[in-house]
């Protein structure tokens, strides 16, 4: 069967003209995955957007009533960095809910995608960094609330380290998270995850699959989750205008393919959110983005 693909066309907001966040993207990575003939005849997964209940058991209760009623803190929305208006606030709903469908179409099949998701520096009381809500946090929580599941495991390979998720589930051990980042990226102040690889500037494919190498089989070895969530942000590419790594297209390729295949070989489901990436050319950017979704179809 052809791999599960979640996608909402609220994933693309409305934001002033010239803002640095480059939210085309999600609109035209969607048609590169029709293009490529990646998305099943039937089309794609929709989400319904989360409701609060949801939100509410990764986020403070405050907070989500504030992005629900549009009335988010001038300084939250700064540290935000979008315009919280009713489309962005239904945008990080959907991405949500669209984070939420891709973990129970990967329990049920072993393996699903989403076209949005990876806001891993939304913290419990507030937002931050293009991040609104957690979807993976929020996601993870659903499932553990409803007993779907009872452990989970986040890899984090977006080139920003994984602040916000650290610090929902600092103390839990029903959670592992895992980031590799650019030592020197934002944030300025890292939060502890379950383990942490901050790699020096300009590290290039041999020295970050290495490293990723020694990392993750010990981890899934040790930790047993009965889900994977796997944000695999492209911005550690040599050409992203917020990242500080160099990796190059192969280099995507081949940590997304590692990624993929030692979860799946070892038996645990893996849903996948597309993190972060950074490029003027949306295009390109947006075939950057479907190298996920392309690895991830040969392992369904």
């Amino acid at each position: 069967m052809p791999l599960p693909i979640i996608h909402h066309p609220a994933f693309r907001a409305e934001l002033p003209a010239g803002h640095r966040f480059p939210m085309n993207k999600f609109a035209r990575l969607a048609e590169v995955l029709q293009e490529d003939g990646l998305v099943c005849p039937e089309g794609f997964r929709a989400p319904g957007p989360a409701p609060a209940e949801w939100v509410a058991l990764a986020h403070e209760r405050a907070y989500v009533d504030q992005v629900f009623t549009g009335a988010v803190p001038a300084r939250i929305a700064r540290e935000i960095g979008l315009p919280i208006t009713e489309q962005v606030a239904m945008r990080a709903r959907c991405a949500v809910a669209g984070t939420v469908l891709t973990a129970m179409l990967a329990l049920e099949h072993g393996i699903a995608c989403n076209t949005a998701g990876g806001s891993h520096h939304a913290r419990k009381g507030h937002g931050a960094g293009f991040c609104v809500f957690n979807d993976v946090a929020v996601a993870i929580r659903v499932l553990q609330a409803d007993g779907t599941i009872d452990r989970a495991l986040v890899i984090d390979l977006d080139v920003h380290q994984g602040d916000g998720t650290a610090e929902i589930f600092a103390g839990d051990p029903s959670v592992f998270t895992f980031s590799m980042h650019a030592a020197r990226n934002y944030p300025v102040r890292k939060v502890p995850s379950s383990l942490d690889i901050a790699l020096p500037d300009r590290t290039g494919d041999e020295t970050y699959l290495e490293a990723l190498g020694e990392a993750l089989p010990d981890i899934l070895k040790r930790f047993r989750p009965d889900i994977v969530f796997f944000n695999a942000g492209v911005d550690p590419h040599e050409e992203d205008r917020l990242g500080r790594l160099s990796l190059s297209d192969r280099g995507l390729e081949a940590r997304d393919r590692f990624v993929v295949r030692t979860v799946r070989n070892a038996g645990f489901p893996l849903a996948g959110v597309i993190g972060g990436g950074y490029l003027a050319d949306i295009d390109r950017l947006a075939r950057r983005h479907a190298t996920l979704h392309r690895v991830a179809s040969d392992y369904i």
